[in-house]
């Protein structure tokens, strides 16, 4: 048996031969990892990550879930290996026994990678000390994944399309529908056309945390706590997407609006936010950490300070319970950080890099505290 990294795509991934090929050589076609993938970490300790720590910098590892088809007939010993691309995090590594399980012409095994990327998975299968059957997957990268969710400030209601300006690109995005990694370019896959904060955070974790990072994002415009709530059609995909990739960071949860219209009373909005993330967590079997956002400024569409400050109260109440942490006050983000009223109505481009800002403190904080 093997820890399970991610769950498996039914996507297939472009193959790409290490060797020159002989007559003879199959080839492999690998479903999990796909391209573009981020497979969420363990083992990182902040404290330890410096360059100069006496046994190297501890950036951590996964167990990478590998599984792919092989032409009929094929049998022998399996190999990986790992090859680290252009300016990549993390190391390579030589040909490693590889555990394959083969059911059919399916196989399946754990491979043991450490934090970094964008890499190249390679798996043969030797009979003989000859290769008979080979193929790779890339890029990939074992980083941070984080759950996005809440409402149009999260989603893709902001002015700026923004671009993923990382040179290596290794900022990701979950397409949920498809099952597919892609580069995060805004608009983000199944949440608006509009603009995001999500490339502009990537750009600003990639080179603090050394590491390819993956954003997962279901928010939803326009959607108050009451939505989100165990049974609905919202929570429903919340729990599966999140079952979908398997395990991840935190939760980043960026939303208030609609509960300030809907004049929420705060001891509401506390009991709303447990009983989503309990049953999220149940159905997951796993206890994220959930990042929340003061995030009821939307000064286009009402003014409502008192109903601001109920919320805004609420989410301070939740930040000191457990598995509840701060997140950004993208509150303080108005005037110029904000569109008028013939523009989206939400984050303009500067706010929304200046937000991307602010949920890089809050992530540093949470990853740093937990790794200690």
């Amino acid at each position: 048996m093997f820890r399970h990294g991610v769950c498996s795509f039914v996507f297939l991934a472009s193959i790409s031969a290490t060797s020159v090929h002989a007559a003879d050589v199959a080839k492999l076609v690998l479903t999990s990892p796909t391209p573009y993938q981020v497979v969420q970490r363990e083992g990182f300790e902040a404290e330890t990550s410096h360059v100069h720590h006496d046994t190297g910098p501890t950036m951590g590892y996964a167990d990478v879930d590998v599984q792919g088809t092989i032409p009929e007939g094929v049998t022998g010993s399996w190999q990986f290996r790992i090859v680290a691309l252009q300016n990549a995090y993390g190391i390579s590594n030589d040909w490693l026994h590889f555990d394959a399980e083969i059911d059919g012409q399916t196989f399946r095994g754990p491979a043991e990678v450490n934090a970094g990327g964008w890499y190249r998975l390679e798996i043969r299968c030797l009979a003989n000390d000859k290769t008979i059957a080979e193929g790779a997957v890339e890029p990939f990268g074992v980083g941070e994944v984080f759950m996005v969710a809440g409402q149009s400030y999260a989603a893709g209601a902001n002015e700026e399309l923004l671009k993923v300006t990382e040179p290596q690109g290794r900022v990701a995005a979950f397409d949920w529908q498809k099952k597919a990694w892609q580069l995060a370019n805004d608009p983000q896959p199944q949440v608006g056309d509009g603009g995001t904060i999500w490339p502009a955070l990537g750009d600003l974790l990639v080179p603090l945390l050394r590491v390819p990072v993956g954003f997962v994002n279901v928010a939803v415009g326009g959607t108050s706590t009451k939505q989100w709530m165990p049974n609905g059609e919202l929570h429903k995909r919340l729990v599966a997407v999140g079952n979908d990739v398997g395990t991840f960071r935190a939760v980043l949860w960026q939303q208030g609006e609609s509960d300030v219209i809907e004049k929420t009373p705060t001891e509401t909005y506390v009991k709303n936010m447990q009983k989503i993330r309990e049953s999220a967590a149940r159905s997951w079997k796993s206890e994220p950490t959930w990042l929340l956002a003061k995030s009821t400024l939307h000064p286009t569409v009402y003014n409502d300070a008192k109903g601001e400050e109920r919320i805004r109260l609420a989410i301070q109440q939740l930040w000191k319970r457990p598995h509840f942490a701060p997140g950004p006050d993208t509150d303080l983000l108005a005037d110029e950080n904000r569109g008028d009223a013939n523009s989206r109505r939400h984050f303009s481009g500067i706010g929304q890099r200046r937000a991307a800002l602010l949920w890089l403190i809050a992530i540093w904080n949470e990853i740093d505290k937990k790794s200690r």
